[in-house]
């Protein structure tokens, strides 16, 4: 019965002309509601690769499954939904006729979620929580029961053969991507339809609450991040409540995001539906509709799309926000000042990475420091800076480590010098820029104990050169 009324769904969507709806691609995948079956089809591979070959072969469930000549991306289309209310959702993917009255298509599956980026999918960071790359003997697969068989989902297991994994728990807010992709038996690359809808408790409860069917207004997607130098990105407004009713589109950009259109930009394709994005050119792009019925006379995507291009870093300058040269007690903190908008990550001396750009007590002398941009658009060699400051301690012990002492970037300030002196006052070495104190005096070695130094140089405040001066004590170690 079940697929008896898929098919006159079928029926009643081509004879009112809707357009089949296909997105090659997560970072414009087609935002859907629950309450109407989707007409899909799934053809190419998209304009990007959403899964990097270098980096994800098989990762989580998302596997190849019984077949090994399996393809995790082939024919693929990608949908976005939002729960609107909490409960349980899965869906049906029906394989529908390309040509013919039989199906040639079997279809594959992922959900990635909750609030996951499709840059976290590419990567491998995001793993699915459902999916399902089996053999498939039915014309259904999804989350659920196989309307056909009846079989139960279970959880995915390579070569269980069961075509349908469990239900998803939501919680209202959640955003979830969904990949459908077709393991075609004969591998032509042609598109191939299928159906798409949805079920569970929450569906059956109310159509039109379960899923937020605001999200389908947004037809131009989610917010877009890409790197500066990817390839050009396509938006379309086919996607759109309109349908096939479309006369016209306009495109215009707000680049600062601040609510002031810059410029309108001319679109490509049929009606001018699609829009080609060239890096780097960030900014909020909408699209306007005229309807060729005339009724609605327009429809457009209020809320626009950001398109957001981040470049890899570019460490502009390290503030120093403290020095044990100047204040009590001893300590190195600093700041480091990225050029860019991006969401960076910072590890110093090959430490762990830490999100904010300041760091405490860093020790004196030389630094290394890796800047990471964690949308994937680059990270940086060790880029090293100086902190100028006082090793606390040194260990004149010819191993070739902290033999001598002196304050560390001194060679970098104005007229330094470094007076030492015992615990009694008696002054043991004076010390330049150059020179360094290895720890003995008139030829005999100095105890194990703290010394006593006072530092004079020269600093600029406002723009005047100001005398400072620093008296503390440091340790020598045998």
């Amino acid at each position: 019965m079940r697929t008896l009324i898929c098919s006159i769904c079928c029926m009643f969507l081509f004879c009112w002309n809707v357009a089949a709806q296909n997105s090659a691609d997560c970072r414009t995948a087609i935002p859907v509601c629950a309450d109407q079956p989707i007409m899909g089809i799934a053809g190419g591979s998209g304009d990007v690769d959403d899964f990097d070959p270098e980096v994800i072969r098989e990762t989580g469930c998302l596997e190849k499954g019984s077949l090994t000549s399996a393809n995790i991306e082939f024919n693929t289309s990608w949908f976005v939904f939002r729960a609107g209310t909490g409960g349980q959702v899965g869906f049906d993917i029906e394989a529908l006729p390309s040509s013919g009255s039989t199906p040639t298509a079997e279809w594959d599956f992922a959900v990635y979620g909750p609030d996951v980026d499709c840059a976290d999918i590419s990567n491998g960071t995001a793993q699915p929580i459902r999916c399902n790359y089996e053999v498939n003997d039915t014309n259904f697969t999804g989350l659920g029961v196989n309307p056909d068989s009846g079989q139960e989902g279970q959880a995915s297991l390579t070569g269980n053969q069961n075509t349908y994994d469990e239900y998803l728990d939501v919680l209202p807010g959640e955003i979830y991507y969904i990949l459908i992709n077709n393991f075609a038996d004969n591998f032509t690359g042609d598109p191939e339809p299928f159906m798409l809808t949805f079920t569970g408790s929450s569906v059956s409860a109310d159509q039109n609450t379960a899923l937020d069917c605001t999200l389908r207004d947004e037809f131009l997607g989610l917010d877009i991040v890409a790197c500066e130098g990817d390839d050009p990105i396509t938006i379309s407004a086919m996607n759109s409540p309109a349908g096939a009713d479309i006369a016209s589109v306009e495109w215009t950009v707000d680049y600062e995001d601040d609510g002031i259109i810059d410029d309108t930009l001319t679109g490509s394709g049929d009606f001018g539906a699609e829009l080609v994005i060239v890096s780097p050119n960030t900014g909020r792009y909408f699209a306007t509709i005229t309807t060729a019925s005339g009724s609605p006379p327009t429809v457009s995507d209020d809320s626009g799309v950001m398109v957001t291009f981040y470049g890899t870093p570019i460490l502009d300058r390290v503030e120093t926000l403290d020095t044990n040269l100047s204040i009590d007690p001893d300590q190195n903190n600093i700041e480091f000042i990225v050029e860019g908008d991006g969401d960076y990550e910072y590890a110093i001396n090959g430490g762990l990475f830490q999100d904010s750009p300041i760091f405490m007590n860093v020790p004196p002398g030389i630094n290394t420091v890796i800047i990471n941009d964690k949308n994937g658009c680059g990270i940086t060699d060790p880029l090293e800076f100086l902190v100028v400051g006082y090793p606390k301690f040194f260990t004149p012990n010819g191993d070739g480590t902290n033999d001598d002492w002196n304050v560390k970037g001194i060679e970098t300030l104005n007229n330094p010098v470094v007076f030492i002196f015992d615990r009694y006052g008696k002054l043991l070495k004076q010390l330049g820029p150059t020179d360094g104190w290895d720890g003995n005096f008139n030829g005999q070695q100095m105890p194990s104990t703290d010394y006593w130094f006072r530092f004079e140089y020269g600093e600029q405040e406002d723009g005047l050169l100001v005398a400072k001066t620093r008296k503390t004590h440091f340790s020598l170690k045998r």
